[in-house]
């Protein structure tokens, strides 16, 4: 299992993740890619790990049910576990809606910690009236954002406001998660 510690690697040195969660339309992507190109971490896009049938059932405007996302957040533990058997970090995105889907996420993974993109709800019924090329339709935001859950105090993560420009976010993000870029400079 990928959280238990390697007596031989130093804690600090151990393979560590942020997933970076929030609403569609909230910058996941964006975000994500900008920390893990700063960082020099591998990045994987949530999305791409959801079976076909749920890619359906969200193109026809059908809400995902827990039962259709617990496969989706094995496969993205999956894809972090083998990470961290190779020694590799990451930065992957995830909706990550409910407390319980994180604390799959967690599970046996100690160096787990959660990026929430908070976005005005007006601002992100404008970004997905504009948005192009993906499945997930607008009509699925407000079941959305009925299902999310706030970071608790006791999860390991943040909360970061996308107000402005994305490169703010990921400073923003950069300062809060405690995150040290490539180059050595916080």
């Amino acid at each position: 299992m990928s959280g238990v510690p390697d007596p031989d690697r130093p804690n600090d040195e151990r393979p560590q993740f942020v997933i970076v969660m929030g609403v569609s339309g909230s910058g996941k992507t964006t975000i994500a890619t900008a920390l893990a190109t700063r960082l020099g971490w591998d990045f994987a896009e949530g999305d791409d790990f959801h079976p076909e049938a749920n890619v359906e059932k969200m193109a026809h405007g059908v809400p995902l049910t827990d039962e259709d996302r617990w496969p989706w957040l094995r496969a993205i533990g999956a894809w972090m576990d083998e990470h961290a058997r190779e020694g590799r970090s990451a930065v992957v995105t995830c909706s990550a809606l409910k407390r319980a889907y994180r604390d799959l996420l967690r599970e046996g993974r100690d160096r787990v910690r959660f990026c929430c993109i908070d976005v005005p709800v007006e601002e992100l019924e404008r970004r997905l009236a504009v948005r192009t090329g993906h499945y997930m339709p607008a009509s699925l935001l407000p079941s959305q954002l009925a299902t999310l859950e706030a970071l608790q105090p006791d999860e390991p993560g943040v909360v970061v406001h996308a107000h402005g420009d994305p490169q703010h976010v990921v400073a923003e993000a950069f300062e809060k998660l405690g995150l040290i870029d490539q180059a050595g400079s916080a």
